[in-house]
């Protein structure tokens, strides 16, 4: 289903007034890789505090903000939101999982919690190189409404 509907040739929200409310879940992750400098700054610990830290918390308050970012996405009323940063070497895997009772999704949400998660961590230790690379910024799965259970497989 498309996000979008047009009237009279402009962009309005979907109606979602007539779907009934079901819990809905989704899970999303973002990948940051560091070049050598920004991840010894990471292990030594940037002068703004934990960097994965601060990122994790910051997706939480992405995850809220979604619909002011989003143009047409719904305001939900978020049940739950997490965001943990696991790091690997120089690689930094984040992934966000939201939670509402509501008549549309929250994968914009999930979305977004993980890429603001990976943007505070850019941010944080972009003082040691401009050359960090944010990747697979993606829905890994999403549960709840008319269309049910997604789960990315291998193959996209």
């Amino acid at each position: 289903m498309a996000s979008t509907h047009f009237r009279d040739g402009h962009p309005v929200m979907v109606d979602v007034g007539d779907k009934p409310p079901t819990v809905r879940r989704a899970v999303a992750e973002a990948v940051v890789v560091l070049p050598d400098e920004a991840g010894a700054l990471l292990r030594a610990g940037a002068p703004k505090g934990d960097p994965v830290q601060v990122a994790e918390l910051a997706g939480i308050m992405g995850a809220k903000r979604t619909p002011e970012l989003i143009p047409l996405a719904h305001p939900l009323p978020l049940s739950s939101v997490a965001v943990t940063g696991t790091t690997d070497g120089n690689r930094v895997r984040f992934e966000a999982s939201c939670s509402t009772a509501a008549a549309t999704g929250v994968e914009m949400e999930a979305l977004t919690a993980a890429a603001v998660a990976a943007l505070t961590l850019y941010d944080m230790l972009k003082g040691a190189t401009k050359g960090i690379v944010i990747e697979g910024v993606r829905l890994l799965r999403k549960e709840g409404g008319r269309s049910g259970t997604w789960t990315r497989s291998e193959d996209g």
